[in-house]
């Protein structure tokens, strides 16, 4: 019996610790009532003619009249011909037709309200928990990075990696959604001065990999550099068979809250102390593509 006793307090004293949980652990094991299913409405697809795919979520809680433009122009196959014509190193990559003589599909508002915040009242806000350099407060709602005012009445999507903006002309041009950037670095300045529609939640490296434009600001030389796009659709006006469906970690979950404490606090094995803080663009809330 006490050869037993000492064996096993010998086993326990050189039991190796637990290994730290990463975030990564805390999305694989979280269950399936925390994830949300992103509705195909809000899910346009963009099919380049390489072959590759880039799909989108749209927001159309926080730039509703830009996102039902954006519908519109889909339904009525507004980007047959469009190309990406610019590409501008760590900022945006930007397509559309940018031909103003092409005419808008019926329900296409030509002069959008200027959707660059939406009212504070009403949201159920998960705090960042850290201080933001751009905004009174930081925080997510139904899975998006915001920064938010409760005494101003305002809140903003953030112009993260990978966030779907309008491009537009000069104010009080808003853009009408025709023309579309996603953001390859975070691009915080713009916060509160564009449209953001929306993110890209799959094949985002099949345009931050694009060649570089050498023109100013980015855009392609010559017509010959463009990068054709074979269609973009709604995914609800796409095939069942056909269509791409995902689903976003609930923001408002224990999950999530584990998920967004171990991204300040980072103890797995590289990491020799941790930051004990996290930018509200390096806590992309998790996206998952079902099947």
């Amino acid at each position: 019996m006490r050869s037993l006793l000492l064996l096993s307090a010998a086993l326990l004293v050189g039991a190796a610790p637990p290994k730290p949980l990463t975030p990564t652990d805390i999305v694989n094991a979280a269950p399936k009532s925390v994830w949300k299913q992103v509705p195909s409405d809000d899910l346009l697809v963009m099919d380049l003619q390489n072959g590759s795919r880039v799909v989108m979520q749209l927001a159309p809680q926080f730039a509703p009249v830009h996102v039902a433009n954006i519908r519109a122009l889909a339904r009525g196959n507004y980007w047959d011909g469009a190309t990406i014509y610019r590409v501008q190193d760590a900022y945006v990559v930007q397509w559309g037709q940018n031909d103003s003589e092409k005419g808008f599909p019926a329900g296409v508002v030509a002069k959008p309200p200027a959707e660059y915040t939406r009212p504070f009242k009403g949201l159920a806000v998960k705090p960042l928990g850290h201080d933001d350099s751009y905004a009174p407060h930081a925080g997510f709602v139904d899975g998006w990075p915001i920064a938010y005012s409760p005494k101003g009445n305002w809140a903003n999507l953030a112009h993260c990696y990978g966030s779907v903006g309008v491009g537009r002309d000069l104010s009080p041009d808003t853009g009408t959604g025709g023309e579309l950037y996603a953001a390859i670095n975070p691009l915080r300045h713009l916060d509160r001065n564009i449209a953001v529609v929306g993110r890209i939640i799959d094949g985002m490296a099949n345009l931050s990999s694009l060649p570089r434009g050498t023109e100013a600001l980015g855009f392609y030389k010559d017509k010959s550099m463009y990068v054709p796009i074979a269609k973009v659709r709604l995914a609800s006006s796409m095939r069942e068979a056909e269509r791409p469906a995902y689903e976003y970690m609930d923001t408002q979950s224990a999950s999530f809250a584990k998920y967004l404490k171990l991204r300040a606090n980072r103890h797995d094995d590289f990491y020799i102390r941790p930051a004990g803080g996290v930018d509200l663009c390096n806590v992309s809330p998790p996206v998952r593509r079902k099947g």
